[in-house]
């Protein structure tokens, strides 16, 4: 795997697909830098995103978390050896959604350092300002891919267990699911100016 990674304000993209090579969402975005978690895209007001069938430019600014993992990360340190997600915060998201976090596998770096790819395994947790609060979304979704697309018993247990965790962190907002981490990433990317 490709180590390095482009340098802060370079353009890139973070392609989703499914279970068996389908694309999934393709969003634009800029490489902000790295911390202890790992490393932060950003996505600025009106770059795009689309899928198969659906695009449309982002109505506000978010910043995506891709984990560290493997020995001594900080992930592996907080109990959580495997951390197969990406985590989105959104900044003055039209309904109130704060964060987003989308279960995946293989999300990772590719030997093109303004690439990152991973594979959509449905389960999401999400947070919402305001009554709806924390809980883990498309359940539905989970049963009917895993029958569809065969996902190996061992990568369920893995994930469903994850999903709970994630939601429980979420739900006590602690770092780095908390406010002022995704905070810092957000203003670094409302610095570059990068609106459309």
């Amino acid at each position: 795997m490709h180590t390095s990674r482009p340098t802060p304000g370079t353009p890139m993209i973070f392609q989703w697909r499914k279970w068996d090579g389908s694309p999934h969402w393709r969003h634009e975005c800029v490489y902000l830098g790295s911390d202890k978690w790992g490393d932060w895209v950003g996505q600025p007001t009106g770059w795009g995103s689309a899928r198969p069938g659906r695009a449309y430019a982002v109505g506000g600014a978010s910043v995506t978390l891709v984990p560290a993992a493997g020995p001594g990360s900080a992930f592996e340190g907080a109990g959580i050896p495997h951390p197969d997600f990406a985590l989105t915060v959104n900044r003055n998201h039209r309904k109130g959604m704060r964060i987003y976090i989308d279960l995946g596998w293989e999300v990772e770096w590719t030997d093109t350092p303004e690439l990152v790819t991973g594979i959509d395994m449905d389960l999401d947790v999400v947070r919402v300002e305001g009554e709806r609060g924390t809980w883990v979304d498309d359940r539905d979704e989970w049963a009917e891919h895993s029958a569809l697309f065969g996902y190996p018993r061992d990568v369920m247990d893995r994930l469903e267990h994850l999903a709970l965790d994630l939601e429980a962190r979420v739900r006590a907002q602690v770092a780095p699911f908390d406010d002022a981490t995704a905070d810092a990433w957000l203003d670094r990317l409302e610095g570059y100016g990068l609106e459309r």
